[in-house]
C-alpha cells in the first residue's frame, strides 16, 4: 500500500513538472545556439532574439554603431552598445569577468584582442553560414572569432600642399630635407612599425627611422581619424599611418586629402566574437551573422575593406600583408618597446 502511494506521488510530481522538464530539455545553451547549423538557423535565432528583445555590443570600430542601428531597424530590436578604445574594451571585459558580471553579448575589436579572449575562454565557437565567404585566415580553426574588416595602414597627403608626383617612392626617400617638419604617424601603430622593420630588416629599419627623426623630425598624433583630419586641415602635409578608410571618407566630404600607397603595406583584421556567457545568445548570434553578411554592404558603402570576398573594395587589387593575430600577440611586447623607444620618445 505504501509502495503504491509513493508511486502515485512520484507520478503526480512528474506530471506537475512536465512543463519545466520539457522546457529544460528544449533549452539550448549559449554554445549550442552559437554553433547551430540547421537550415532553420536564421528563423531559430530570430525567434529567440524577439523573445530576448535586446543585446549589448562592446566595440572600438566606428562603423559598428551604423551596423547596429541597421540591425535594430530591420529586426525591431533594442541592441545597445558601449564604445571605447580596444584596450579599454579589453580591460572592461576582464574586470567584469573577474567580478562575475556578464552583461555583454558581442565584442568587435582587433582580431588579436579577440584571440586573447579565446585563449581566456571568454568567447564561444560560432558556426556562421557566412564564414566561407571570408578572406583567407579570416576565421581561425577554433571559430571563436571572425574577421569583419581589414584596417590597412596607408599614407595620406594634403592635395593642396603636395603633388602626387613629388611623394616619396620608398621610406628612404623620406630622408630628403624637403620632408622636414611635414611628417606624422599615429601614436599606437607599434604593429605597423614592427611589421615594417621585420620586412626591411630590423637593423636597417631602425637606423633609417633614427636618421629620419634626427634630420626631418616626425610628429606623433593619437587617433587615426584625428591624424587624417589634420592632414585634411593642412596641419600635417603627409601622414604615414592612417587607415585605408580615413582618407576616402574625408575626400567624399570635399576635404583636400588623398590616400597614398607606399609599399610595403600592412593590415590588421578587426573581428567579431560572441561572449561564452551571452545573456542574449539568440540576438548575439543573429547580430554576428548580420555583421558578416548585410553589414559588409554597409561597410563597403563607407569605404571600408570588408572581409567578405563577395564584395569588391577599393583595396582589392592593392597588395598588402595581414599581420596575423597569433604573430601579433607573440611580438607585441617587443613591438611596443621598439615603437616607444624609437618613435614616441624621440618624435618631435
Amino acid at each position: 500500500m505504501k509502495r503504491k502511494f509513493l508511486k502515485s506521488m512520484a507520478a503526480t510530481a512528474l506530471l506537475a513538472n512536465l512543463p519545466f522538464i520539457a522546457s529544460a530539455q528544449g533549452a539550448r545553451s549559449v554554445a549550442q545556439i552559437a554553433s547551430y547549423e540547421g537550415a532553420d538557423r536564421h528563423a531559430m535565432l530570430l525567434e529567440g532574439a524577439k523573445k530576448e528583445g535586446e543585446l549589448l555590443v562592446y566595440y572600438s570600430h566606428p562603423i559598428v554603431q551604423v551596423m547596429l542601428e541597421a540591425f535594430n531597424k530591420k529586426y525591431d530590436l533594442k541592441g545597445k552598445s558601449w564604445r571605447g578604445g580596444s584596450e579599454a574594451g579589453m580591460q572592461r571585459i576582464t574586470a567584469e569577468n573577474k567580478a562575475g558580471k556578464y552583461d555583454w553579448d558581442i565584442v568587435l575589436n582587433p582580431s588579436h584582442d579577440c584571440e586573447s579572449l579565446a585563449r581566456e575562454k571568454l568567447v564561444v565557437e560560432v558556426r556562421s553560414p557566412f564564414h566561407p565567404d571570408l578572406v583567407e585566415k579570416g576565421v581561425p580553426a577554433h571559430r571563436q572569432w571572425a574577421a569583419f574588416n581589414l584596417d590597412v595602414f596607408t599614407a595620406a597627403y594634403n592635395t593642396k600642399l603636395l603633388k602626387k608626383e613629388d611623394l616619396p617612392k620608398t621610406y628612404e626617400d623620406l630622408l630628403d630635407p624637403k620632408w622636414k617638419g611635414k611628417l606624422a604617424v599615429e601614436a599606437n601603430d607599434h604593429a605597423w612599425y614592427g611589421a615594417l622593420l621585420a620586412d626591411m630588416g630590423e637593423e636597417r629599419g631602425s637606423k633609417l627611422f633614427e636618421k629620419l627623426i634626427a634630420t626631418n623630425g616626425l610628429s606623433v598624433r593619437k587617433g587615426h581619424s584625428l591624424l587624417a583630419g589634420m592632414v585634411a586641415a593642412g596641419e600635417v602635409p603627409l601622414a604615414l599611418t592612417v587607415y585605408s578608410w580615413n582618407s576616402p571618407q574625408l575626400k567624399r566630404k570635399g576635404a583636400p586629402i588623398e590616400t597614398y600607397f607606399m609599399a610595403p603595406l600592412f593590415a590588421i583584421m578587426s573581428a567579431v566574437a560572441m561572449s561564452a556567457k551571452a545573456p542574449h545568445p539568440h540576438a548575439a548570434a543573429l547580430f554576428y551573422d548580420f555583421v558578416l553578411s548585410e553589414g559588409q554592404k554597409i561597410m563597403i558603402d563607407a569605404d571600408y575593406v570588408t572581409s567578405s570576398k563577395k564584395f569588391d573594395t577599393h583595396m582589392r587589387n592593392i597588395p598588402y600583408k595581414v599581420i596575423e593575430p597569433v604573430e601579433f600577440l607573440k611580438q607585441q611586447d617587443k613591438w611596443f618597446k621598439m615603437y616607444d623607444e624609437a618613435i614616441i620618445k624621440k618624435a618631435r
